[in-house]
Formats: C-alpha cells, structure tokens, sequence
C-alpha cells in the first residue's frame, strides 16, 4: 500500500476536533447560514464578512468597511489575542509558521496553522473564545521532508455547512462548521512523488479548486477540481501539456523532461464568474536554473492559466518568463480588474510577477495590455517589449534563451536581481477599486545563482531536483509599491527595511501590512504616509483582514514568520535571526 494511502486511513481513524479542554458536546449548536454559490457570488456585500481566501472571486483584498480610517487609525489597539499550535517542526524544517487568511462568517473566525489544523473562534463579545480545534494528524516527517519552502497552511474555504481544508500531505478535508467533526476527506496530492498542498481552496459552483506544490521535487503540476456532494474529482487539469497536447511542443528536449517540468499552482487562483472561468498562476520549471536540460519555452510554466470552470479546459495562458532560469514563479494570484479603456471597459486581469514586472492581461482573450517593473532594479532584462510583454531579449527561435543576464552551465556564479525569491513572492496584493490603485508587497532583492548541470539520472522520487541553487551576498528590503492601474504606472512606493513577506489589506482610504521584524503597519492609501504602527514581537509571515462583530470592525492578521525565508534567505536579512517562532493570532479594534 502506498504510504499516502496509509496516511489517509490512519487520518480517517484519528482526525479529531478538540474544543477547550472537557467542553467537547457540551458547546451548544451554534447556528449559522449556509454559504452557498450565490453567497460567494455576492461577498462583497457581506461587508462585515470575510466568506472567501481573497475577500472576494476576483482577488481584490478589499474592504469598504471605514469605521477605521485615516483619521481614527490611530487609536486603534490590541483587541484580544489568542495563541495557536502548529509551531512543531518536521522532515527538513525546525518549526512551522502562520500564512493563512483568517475567514469570518459573522462574527466566527476559522484560521489554520502550518500543519493544517482548523481553529474555529467565536469573536462575540470583544473577545476570542476557542470553540473547537481539527487536527487532522499530518505526517510531520513524510510531508515536511517534501514541503520545499515550508510548513504553511493558507487557510480555509466554507461551503453548505463545512469548512474545507487542505493538509501539507496533500489531503482536502471538509469539516463540519458546527461541531468540528470530519465529514469526510480524500487523498488529493501524492508525497510519494513530492507533491505537498499548501494553498487554501478556492469554491466555485460546488467544487472545492486545489493546487500543488512541489515544482522543486520534478513533479508535473496540476490543478484538480472535487465535487462537494459526491467527493469524487471532476476535472483535473495538468499545468505541463502531455503528448499530443497543446504546447507540449514547447518541450524540445530528448529526455521527457515534460513528466517532470515542475509548474506548480501553489497560490489561490481567481474566479470570474461572467465568463465562467478560473485565472491561476502557475509556477517555475524544473529544474529550476539548469534550463539547457528543458529547451524550448517550457508551457504553462510561469504563466497564467485560464480554464473553463465547468470542465477544467484551457481557454488561454500568457507566459511571463519563458524558459525561465531564475526560477521565477509566475504563481501569484491574478486580480480582475475593469477600468476605463479608449473603446471601452477594459477587463484585465493583473499579476505582479516574480520576474520583478507587473503585468496587465485581457482575461477575454490573454493578450497582453501593458507591464511595467515595480521594484527598483531588474538586470535579468533591459525591459520588455510593449506589444507582447515579453523580455526584449526573447529569441522564439532558439530552444534555451539567453537574456541580458541569464545563470548558464558554462558561467559558475550569476548574479540577478530580483533575486529567486522574486520581487514579489506568494504574499497577496491588494486593489482599492475607488482609487484605482493596485498595491504590491514588494521584496527587493539581488541574489547570486550557481547552476548545476542535470541528468535523468539525477531525478529520484522525494529529492531536490533544481539544476543549481542560490546563496544570499546582498543585502535585502521591501516596499510597498502603489499601481495606478488606469495609466499602468507606479503611483507611489513606501520604503521598508525589510522584505515583504505578509501581504497587503486595502480598504477606503488605508493600507494594512506587515514586517517580518513584527510590526503591523497601516499607511494612508493615497499617500503610503505610515499613519499606524504595532510591535507584534513576533515575525508577520501572513496578510491582514478586516470583519465586523456586533457593528464593530476588527483588524485581524497571524503572527509566526515561517516559511523559506528564516532557513535559506536569512543571511540577505541577519537581524531577523534574533525572531522566535511564534503561533499567535492578533485582532485589533478601536
């Protein structure tokens, strides 16, 4: 029997909701409205709610909640706290950390930790009280071992009466809202061959939306679709084409490197509903920096990927890096936009890639609008071209590219900036859709890369397969960089000390984010003048929210900085290795 298998049976057997300590069957049913289709359809108008990963299908991370504003931001506090579990390590990492979103259906609070377990919080009364916790026993050696950037957990959907949850060991798990007890779960990802789940799913019309992880381990990505009433997979589509299909021709290699591309879905996707089609990013090739193993544009990696929601085909891609190098990820979340165009409403969809670039793409068609860098130095290109957003160095007729500065076989160390981690990584952007204005968690980095050449034979289930890998003699810091997504150019940036590892929360006239040094920010959204600030004393890893409970607004965001950063990239930051690992929710009011 595989050890997946197994671990799906023993977690049948053990996967457990604990509430505070003897209270278990003795907390009344809490009654609660379903969430349905037309619920997630319409989150924008449960103002005081936070019903879905990105607050709504379109990733905008806004809200109109403006009891805290620019004038009274000032006053606002620490509301309560509450610690959490998760911090325990396992298979390469010493400890866990905190990236989820917290999701908030009035005024109950369901947030996750590393490891996948599902607190839900009654937030009534200015305080948080813990009603029950799941804990779905993940496999702390076998899925961490093949967990390459972390101990992370995203968070949580909600659907009819469950909540629905992932597990590092590549389980989807709907638990039921009200008593904490498991429902049901299925085996989604396999970590027999290196694939993990870190993402938080996305629900559209009755299908929970994962994705993988595991580009780093030569797995072939995915995104797979399951049916909430019959818990059978409806459609699974691989984000590296097989033979016979579209774009497999762009794998020109003579070793199958395709079965083994990479392009994982790590981050939540997008949805629109007008067209019935989910936007996902899709991540870097494998091996990461060895691209003369993979010669040829290596589709859909660094893309984003548009599919028919009903059935999981490909409607379009856009490809921002292709035959990517410098592992840069195209698999940030893609925010749907409308603004003013010269023949109309332009429907775009943006993401601020890895590469250093924003894009701006028709999610009608796939083409191309406009792209610009938002951070301050990119050497990797001179630029890209402004009709097809592609690097100006761009050959289509040569199978391994070379751009202005590109790690290669022959050349032993390389420097590019933005370093692997990317100019922005998994951490969301935000869009105030009043102002225009697009805002990016920035990381600006430089980093040096000393690629390895590949062999199949180097390719072994549960191992590294990278081509290379990089090491960190620059000094690193972060910003957050305002989009003006009208004109398609930088309308601000506020300078931090230190990388953007959280995330960013918009509401009417403010801007709420974090440092991995501890503090919580919240900067005037016109000006990006800080206006408030808040020591955690634990590193910010995750990005903040806002709900009301009882007419009252709440800011609330995770506090533990996990997660690659402290293990491979903390030499570009040394005063973050005074950071402790921490598990803790904070929740802020006036």
């Amino acid at each position: 029997m595989k050890r997946n298998a197994r671990i799906l049976r023993r977690a049948n057997l053990f996967a457990t909701a604990v509430a505070i300590a003897g209270l278990v069957g003795t907390i009344p049913a809490l009654a609660a409205d379903e969430v349905t289709q037309d619920r997630l359809l319409n989150a924008d108008k449960e103002a005081g709610n936070w019903l879905l990963h990105h607050k709504n299908y379109s990733a905008h991370r806004f809200s109109s909640l403006h009891e805290i504003n620019r004038d009274t931001v000032k006053n606002l506090k620490v509301a309560w706290t509450m610690h959490l579990g998760g911090v325990e390590g396992g298979g390469i990492w010493t400890h866990g950390g905190l990236e989820g979103t917290p999701i908030v259906e009035n005024g109950f609070m369901y947030v996750t930790d590393g490891w996948g377990s599902v607190y839900k919080i009654d937030a009534h009364g200015g305080k948080g009280t813990l009603l029950w916790k799941m804990d779905p026993k993940t496999d702390h050696d076998w899925a961490g071992a093949v967990a390459c950037c972390g101990v992370d957990n995203r968070g949580v959907a909600l659907w009819g009466d469950l909540v629905v949850s992932h597990t590092l060991d590549g389980r989807l798990i709907a638990t039921n809202k009200e008593t904490g007890q498991v429902a049901w779960q299925r085996q989604v990802a396999d970590p027999d061959k290196g694939e993990v789940i870190t993402g938080a799913p996305l629900i559209v019309k009755d299908m929970a939306i994962t994705g993988v992880a595991g580009a780093e381990y030569g797995i072939r990505g995915w995104i797979a679709a399951t049916d909430l009433k019959t818990q059978k997979e409806v459609w699974r589509t691989y984000t590296i084409p097989g033979k016979g299909e579209p774009g497999h021709e762009t794998w020109k290699d003579d070793k199958n490197a395709a079965a083994t591309g990479g392009g994982s879905t790590w981050v939540t996707g997008s949805y629109d509903p007008a067209t019935d089609t989910i936007i996902w990013g899709v991540g870097n090739p494998g091996p990461d920096w060895d691209n003369a193993y993979r010669p040829g544009d290596n589709l859909y990696t660094d893309s984003s990927l548009a599919l028919d929601a009903t059935t999981g085909k490909i409607k379009w891609h856009y490809q921002h890096t292709p035959n990517d190098p410098y592992d840069y990820d195209s698999v940030a979340e893609n925010v749907l936009v409308d603004v003013p165009g010269k023949n109309g409403p332009q429907k775009l969809a943006l993401e601020a890639d890895r590469n250093g670039f924003a894009y701006a793409i028709d999610r009608t068609t796939g083409k191309f609008v406009w792209g610009l860098p938002f951070v301050k130095k990119v050497t990797w290109t001179k630029g890209i071209d402004p009709e097809s957003g592609k690097p100006v160095e761009y050959d289509p007729k040569k199978p391994v590219q070379t751009y202005a500065v590109t790690p290669n076989r022959t050349d032993k160390t390389t420097d590019i900036c933005p370093g692997n981690m990317g100019g922005k990584n998994w951490p969301p952007t935000a869009y105030n859709p009043d102002l225009k204005l697009w805002y990016i968690p920035v990381i600006e980095s430089c980093n040096r890369i000393t690629p390895e050449a590949m062999t199949p034979d180097k390719i072994k289930p549960r191992e590294f397969f990278t081509g290379g890998g990089p090491s960190q003699p620059f000094k690193i810091t972060g910003s957050v960089t305002a989009i003006d997504v009208t004109t398609g150019k930088i309308a601000g940036k506020a300078e931090m000390p230190y990388p953007n590892l959280g995330g960013i929360l918009a509401t009417p006239d403010l801007v709420f984010s974090g440092q991995p040094s501890g503090e919580v920010l919240a900067l005037d959204g016109k000006t990006l003048q800080k206006l408030w600030e808040f020591n955690t004393g634990g590193g910010v890893n995750a990005p903040p929210m806002t709900f009301t409970v009882d007419g009252k607004q709440y800011v609330a965001i995770l506090v533990g900085l996990g997660g690659a950063w402290d293990k491979w990239f903390i030499d570009s930051t040394p005063e973050l290795k005074k950071m402790q690992p921490g598990s803790m929710l904070y929740v802020f009011s006036l």
